[in-house]
């Protein structure tokens, strides 16, 4: 079976009660792939430089797909994450707030995963359902549960286990992005501190990623588990919510057809 992007964003977004359209993440490495990407997407850049997080609100938020340069990212944890520029101590003195002293800073950020320094020339980031080539990565902004179904599902359709998932000192969108490419692995971690401001993770949305080229695995294993529960929740199969917060085998939370006598005739 083969599902279109836009049938398996329909999917994730109606089984698993997303509220955020998964992002597409492409990074384009030569002129020829911008032009090939803009020839085949309806693109919008940023007016002025902001975010790599900020960039993904218009696709998950506002359905739009952005392609940007190196000029418009106002944020330099994501240029080093994606090779745009490399370490100096201007990044150590902004991880420095994080650590016990500006050593501890420099070796903690020069830990984080990078792109080949110089290799990108542009970052499209898009609605999944609008993608018109594979991925990258597939971005997700979930809930607790969400993430654990996604997770779940994951484990099942790679064969993998147990998942060990990377965090870091800030850079969770942009830095988590590039580590799901790099290792061809899940991710998921919390928002970092400049994710949940700018990138407006307020109702405190997990990260997850989800490689590209394994999204369609993920999605076809959803619905095998739709087919044989009848649902998509794994907390409570049948139950067409993945995130009921039932107890399990509660006595007491039951509902059933109302037994009047009208009902009876």
């Amino acid at each position: 079976m083969s599902l279109s992007y836009a049938e398996m964003e329909k999917i994730l977004m109606d089984a698993l009660r997303l509220y955020h359209h998964p992002v597409a993440v492409n990074w384009l490495f030569t002129e020829e792939e911008i032009e090939e990407f803009r020839a085949g997407n309806a693109c919008l850049a940023p007016v002025k430089p902001t975010t790599f997080c900020q960039w993904e609100i218009a696709a998950r938020m506002q359905n739009k797909t952005v392609l940007a340069t190196k000029d418009n990212l106002g944020c330099s944890n994501a240029q080093v994450c994606f090779g745009f520029k490399d370490n100096d101590g201007n990044e150590f003195k902004s991880q420095a707030k994080y650590c016990l002293d500006i050593d501890q800073a420099e070796r903690f950020q020069r830990s984080k995963p990078r792109l080949p320094l110089g290799e990108v020339r542009a970052v499209a980031v898009g609605p999944l359902g609008k993608a018109a080539t594979e991925p990258h990565v597939v971005h997700f902004y979930c809930d607790n549960m969400q993430s654990y179904h996604l997770a779940v599902d994951y484990m099942a359709a790679t064969n993998t286990h147990p998942l060990r998932p990377q965090i870091t000192m800030s850079s969770s969108a942009c830095g988590g992005s590039v580590f799901t490419w790099l290792q061809k692995t899940f991710n998921c971690c919390p928002a970092c501190s400049g994710s949940y401001n700018s990138g407006k993770t307020e109702r405190g949305e997990v990260n997850v990623f989800i490689p590209g080229e394994q999204i369609g695995a993920v999605v076809k294993r959803l619905l095998q588990r739709i087919e044989k529960s009848g649902s998509s929740s794994i907390t409570r199969p049948g139950d067409a919510f993945p995130g009921g917060d039932i107890c399990k085998n509660c006595p007491l939370i039951v509902f059933k057809a109302d037994a009047c006598k009208k009902c009876e005739q």
